[in-house]
């Protein structure tokens, strides 16, 4: 059918967004299915003037924010139990220095986004990461442009406060201090002197 054409069009760039929330494989595939089986039911209320993917982007975040409500609900009343992220298995292969430094600065990067409140997260995804325009990121979320170059802009300075945070600060340097005399010298410590 002609459904099935579109969604197969659509399918990776929505499994990809959806991922981008839920970053569990199993968790995104089946969010997927609920966002695809849900246009599938609500095909009779999509406007044709509208791009077919705003739309089915809007299902599949509503989704995600779904999915999200319900895990909170469960470790309220399950605070032992663990979400999909908890329990996926590490990656086998042994990381090269450079990449154990990346990885940890996007784990980083990924938990700050993660800790945003979802009214900047979503614009900033949508933009920043997916790469749409405002314009097209404030028709899928049902808001004005001004309210998501709003929300970007702070979700950015929060981001950049966060990130400045969780870098360590660089070890001081020890260097000799010029010295004329006979007797010991002495060491300088960024700014202090000994």
């Amino acid at each position: 059918t002609a459904f099935t054409a579109l969604v197969g069009r659509y399918k990776k760039p929505l499994y990809r967004y959806v991922h981008r929330y839920v970053r569990d494989e199993a968790e995104a595939q089946d969010v997927l299915q609920e966002a695809l089986i849900a246009a599938w039911r609500g095909l009779k209320g999509y406007d044709p003037n509208r791009p077919l993917e705003f739309w089915l982007r809007r299902i599949a975040l509503n989704k995600c924010r779904d999915r999200a409500r319900r895990l909170a609900v469960r470790r309220i009343l399950l605070p032992w139990s663990h979400g999909p992220r908890e329990t996926a298995a590490p990656d086998p292969a042994p990381p090269i220095d450079e990449s154990l430094v990346e990885s940890e600065q996007l784990k980083i990067a990924r938990d700050a986004i993660d800790a945003l409140p979802g009214k900047l997260r979503d614009p900033l995804i949508l933009t920043a990461i997916e790469g749409l325009s405002q314009a097209e990121a404030a028709e899928i979320l049902g808001i004005t442009m001004k309210a998501v170059e709003g929300a970007v802009y702070r979700a950015k300075k929060q981001l950049t406060e966060v990130l400045k945070l969780e870098r360590p600060s660089p070890q001081p340097r020890m260097r000799p201090m010029p010295s004329r005399r006979t007797e010991p010298r002495f060491c300088k410590i960024d700014s202090i002197t000994w």
